[in-house]
């Protein structure tokens, strides 16, 4: 069978006990002198989750068990709700059509792809935002809200927009939206013992993002 991504949300209620957060590889090499040599290995973050925090009733365990079975274990992928970083803006925030710069008109280009910025006073980091949520993408040309609907289009499987005219030169395109970050399981094996669970211990639910 190969591996699919199913357009479907890991269960909230477990998801907004989870831990974890973004990681990346660094290699330091450590000099004579004292002074290190560092490289960062990759370009970009990847996210890792625990969400067996976030489980706390046997339905909540089955449920879990269920969503396992059905991706097959590592091998389909799914969304994952980060309440800590699943928005545009602060996680008590609104999002707003000018949250984010997504890119700028040249009065040929139609298409766009959703993205977040982080930091911008050194060295700034754009991720690319595949999985926004549907409903919550609100979108400005030059500071003036676009509607979604006749001329503008958002794929919410890949986070691209499209417009039915080119917007002008120029023109600043931002955006602002709420997001799932692609993952899949880690594991292809559920260790689940009930006499831990009662008494208060919980399952290890390994989740890692996919780099779409």
């Amino acid at each position: 069978m190969p591996a699919e991504f199913h357009e479907i949300r890991f269960p909230l209620d477990v998801a907004l006990g989870s831990t974890g957060g973004p990681a990346r590889r660094t290699d330091i090499i450590a000099l004579g002198s004292g002074r290190e040599h560092r490289n960062s290995r990759w370009a970009a973050s990847r996210r890792r989750y625990d969400a067996g925090l976030g489980i706390r009733t046997l339905d909540a365990l089955h449920a879990v068990l269920a969503f396992f079975e059905e991706r097959r274990g590592r091998l389909h992928g799914f969304r994952f709700h980060d309440r800590v970083d699943g928005k545009s803006c602060p996680p008590s925030a609104t999002p707003s059509p000018t949250d984010i710069p997504v890119g700028t008109g040249d009065g040929a280009t139609r298409v766009f792809q959703l993205a977040k910025t982080y930091g911008a006073g050194f060295a700034p980091v754009r991720r690319t935002i595949a999985k926004p949520v549907a409903g919550s993408v609100r979108v400005a040309v030059a500071g003036v809200a676009v509607p979604l609907g006749p001329d503008l289009a958002c794929d919410h499987a890949t986070g691209r927009l499209t417009f039915a005219t080119a917007p002008p030169a120029g023109a600043a395109i931002t955006a602002g939206f709420a997001f799932d970050v692609p993952v899949r399981f880690d594991t292809d094996e559920l260790t689940i013992d009930l006499s831990a669970f009662e008494a208060g211990a919980v399952p290890h639910v390994p989740l890692v993002e996919i780099l779409l």
